[in-house]
């Protein structure tokens, strides 16, 4: 077994060492490559893909996992050879699951569908893209086929980015949300919006970016394992263990853009530096579904640095830093502007309170297309009678209204969306529980001092990277299944003082 086992972790290796090298070649694309290069990248990350897949589909390696599953369940459940035995095992069977066939004619397809959707949404197009869209619909529920035994033609595709999470789960829990969420914004919205002009003056890139690096290697961001430069959308990747990169973009008519964005990737990147080293290289290595990874990103930008306690110590400096822009503006000004709840079109726009609306509304809709009760033809119309009755605003036209995203078109229909919220009610249940544990981490946050948060997150999540699943892992930290009250009495605790509910 100690033979097999050894060749198992030498197979997996391998598989991740093509990953990480075709990981290189994606994030050199979106940061330094120059535009003639597209072509042959293309060719050259199509060609790892390719070994990469034929290593992880090869029937040798589903048969030596086979021969190691006895093993497996002879250890400790918490094993860390169990886990890896499992974790490989989950993978073999979703790729091997799917017909090459079916993966060479969906990745064709999805690379039509995003070309042309590129045209769409800027001409507002919708009828361009439709029957490319219709086409998405049907090899999503082809896909989810490959998985027989759901039961909802969804849970495959939900599965894929969000293990043990199904759509029956997630119905009752975002119904719950909504329910809680739909008069908090009313409540609100009847209150004159904040102010927030403060923070749409000139910032110069240099400044923004230094005072962003500073902030995040307080968090705990290692600057020896990783590396901050630009591009146009923000994005982390981990190429192993003492490499992980983030990216972030900058308005210099916009403080917060670049700002949050560079905590937002931080708490991704902490993620992935906290995981056990011993994991680097194998299946286990990373974040354990969409969900917890998001969590993280969330806790640091919103939790933390959209939080009082910590403007409390960082403002001070952000004035130094910024004189003549904010030397005049208070802190409870400042603090507004950030947490500034106005319904809006844009997901990606939306504040902290309204975000979650958006995600369901997509959620949803997702659903209905799969279900057969949505024509893709009558998208547009479901779309704007969504933002009409959640959120009480109407998109004038398809580009910020069906158009707006891209996980449709360059991707499936199904499981693409509900990992954000997840994210944000696992970020205030995961602090929640932090500050259970150690009471003391708000008026260290007040004080600049973040290392007992950040070793409570590496202790309790950070280190197991994909070991457990994720309701696994939510049971481990709290006791129990995940629970939305933590988030909304955060949410409640917050708002309810800024607008006086």
């Amino acid at each position: 077994m100690e033979e097999k086992l050894q060749d198992l972790k030498q197979r997996l290796s391998e598989i991740h060492d093509l990953e990480m090298a075709n990981a290189v070649l994606g994030w050199d694309q979106l940061t330094y490559m120059p535009p003639g290069g597209a072509e042959a990248r293309g060719r050259q990350m199509a060609t790892l893909a390719r070994l990469a897949q034929e290593k992880m589909t090869d029937p040798g390696l589903g048969k030596l996992i086979e021969e190691l599953l006895p093993y497996a369940d002879s250890l400790p459940e918490d094993h860390d050879d169990a886990a890896l035995i499992r974790v490989a095992k989950r993978d073999f069977d979703r790729l091997t699951k799917i017909p090459p066939q079916l993966i060479a004619r969906v990745y064709e397809h999805q690379s039509r569908c995003y070309m042309a959707w590129t045209e769409a949404r800027p001409n507002n197009d919708f009828e361009k893209v439709r029957p490319l869209l219709e086409q998405t619909l049907e090899y999503s529920r082809e896909v989810a086929n490959c998985f027989p035994g759901y039961e909802h033609i969804a849970d495959p595709l939900i599965d894929w980015a969000d293990y043990g999470m199904k759509a029956k789960t997630l119905r009752v829990l975002f119904d719950q949300l909504r329910q809680e969420l739909v008069p908090l914004v009313q409540a609100i919205t009847s209150y004159p919006p904040s102010d927030d002009s403060c923070l749409r003056q000139h910032f110069p890139e240099k400044d923004q970016i230094a005072f962003g690096e500073q902030v995040i290697r307080a968090l705990g961001y290692d600057f020896q394992r990783g590396r901050q430069d630009k591009s146009p959308h923000p994005f982390t990747t981990c190429f192993g263990y003492g490499d992980v990169r983030i990216t972030t973009r900058v308005k210099e008519n916009d403080f917060g853009d670049a700002f949050f964005s560079t905590v937002h990737e931080a708490g991704h990147a902490m993620y992935e530096q906290g995981c056990n080293p011993a994991f680097d290289g194998t299946p286990l290595f990373g974040g354990t579904s969409a969900g917890v990874h998001e969590s993280q990103s969330r806790l640091w930008e919103n939790v933390v640095a959209r939080s009082r306690e910590f403007w409390e110590y960082y403002y001070p400096l952000l004035q130094k830093t910024f004189p003549g822009q904010f030397g005049n503006v208070t802190l409870d000004t400042f603090y507004r502007a950030i947490n500034k709840v106005q319904p809006s079109l844009i997901r990606t726009d939306a504040d902290e309170v309204t975000y979650n609306l958006h995600v369901m509304i997509r959620f949803d809709l997702e659903l209905q297309m799969l279900e057969g009760s949505l024509e893709v033809k009558h998208l547009p119309e479901a779309w704007n009678e969504r933002y009409r009755s959640d959120l009480g605003v109407v998109p004038p036209d398809d580009r910020d209204g069906c158009l707006q995203d891209v996980h449709w078109y360059g991707g499936f229909i199904g499981g693409q969306f509900q990992g954000y919220t997840l994210g944000n009610i696992l970020s205030a249940l995961f602090y929640h529980h932090a500050v259970l544990e150690i009471p003391s981490i708000p008026e260290e946050i007040r004080q600049g001092k973040f290392e007992n948060l950040h070793g409570w997150l590496k202790e309790h999540i950070y280190q197991h990277g994909r070991k457990y699943t994720a309701p696994d892992l939510i049971r481990r930290v709290t006791g129990r299944d995940l629970d939305i009250q933590p988030y909304i009495a955060y949410l409640k605790r917050k708002y309810g003082e800024l607008y006086s509910l």
